[in-house]
């Protein structure tokens, strides 16, 4: 073989070989970090359900907005390029009183730019009017697709008291693009500040959990019947993420949405010990759709906000 040749073959060989490694460091590797770490004490958690007493809320409502597509390896890494869906919910506590609570405000049809498909307009509505009557709006993070709806609503000021941002939430605007929350209303809302737990209402604990987002936090809720419900936000898109604690793609986590991976394998660890020490909790990842079918079946949630 002549020297050039075989140059080209070892050239093309050494192509070859660093592009299957960009595409397996890229797409396919998931290997849990040594240092990851996460404390989920669920015992100070349910102490803290029950702190200050109050009535619990009696139900848990989910209105679906809008859909998302990701290929499977976008959702979980090396799980290939099917698409999966990533519904875009928003959920309703009602309280025996009637007072009610928002966690996530999904977003509008616009703020989806063509990318959100199935956009449930009616759906939309119900939520931006729950939205003028609830007593506390959380936010389980900064992106649009939690915050959208929060966003646009066309009486912020009106509102200002009752939304519940997190500190992390309210210093990182640019988290959110494309929504945009004027400046001045978002200097008027009062943050919630905390180190680990935060009960916010009867039965309803924050849980800071920062990594996707440096504002992330999952909420707990405890419905007057016992039930629980824990809501991870985007900690996970699907529950496949906790069984198998494997994270998204690297290429969506460290390009796209600029996440802390290790924060983000810590606590899907501590997640999947809490499942198998407690299997009763009900965890809703952010898009799992299979998992709210479960959740609407067993009547765990209720289809529809008041």
């Amino acid at each position: 073989m002549s020297g050039w040749k075989r140059n080209l073959l070892i050239a093309v060989a050494v192509i070859v070989a660093l592009g299957g490694g960009a595409y397996y460091w890229l797409i396919v590797e998931s290997s849990f970090p040594s240092d990851a770490r996460f404390d989920l004490d669920i015992s100070k958690v349910r102490a803290l359900a029950h702190e200050g007493g109050g009535e619990k809320p009696l139900s848990i409502r989910v209105e679906h907005v809008a859909n998302f597509h990701f290929p499977a390896t976008a959702v979980v890494a090396g799980d290939g390029w099917s698409t999966v869906d990533l519904p875009v919910y928003t959920f309703q506590l009602v309280y025996p009183d009637g007072i009610t609570g928002i966690v996530d405000t999904a977003l509008t049809e616009a703020q989806g730019s063509g990318n959100a498909t199935g956009f449930d307009q009616d759906a939309y509505n119900r939520m931006e009017a729950a939205i003028g009557k609830a007593r506390f709006i959380v936010i389980t993070h900064e992106h649009m697709d939690h915050i959208g709806g929060l966003g646009a609503y066309p009486d912020l000021p009106s509102i200002a008291s009752n939304v519940k941002l997190n500190e992390e939430q309210i210093a990182n605007p640019d988290r959110s693009a494309p929504v945009q929350i004027p400046a001045e209303v978002l200097a008027s809302f009062k943050p919630v500040i905390y180190t680990d737990y935060k009960a916010i209402a009867p039965g309803v604990v924050l849980i800071k959990s920062p990594g996707h987002t440096p504002g992330s936090q999952m909420v707990y809720v405890q419905k007057a019947d016992g039930t629980e419900l824990l809501l991870l936000g985007d900690v996970a898109w699907h529950f496949r993420n906790v069984e198998t604690l494997r994270e998204r793609a690297r290429l969506v986590t460290q390009f796209f949405l600029k996440e802390n991976r290790t924060q983000v394998f810590g606590e899907l660890k501590a997640l999947s010990d809490l499942h198998a020490a407690e299997p009763k909790i009900n965890i809703m990842p952010g898009h799992d759709g299979q998992v709210m079918e479960g959740l609407l079946a067993e009547g765990v949630v209720t289809q529809g906000f008041e």
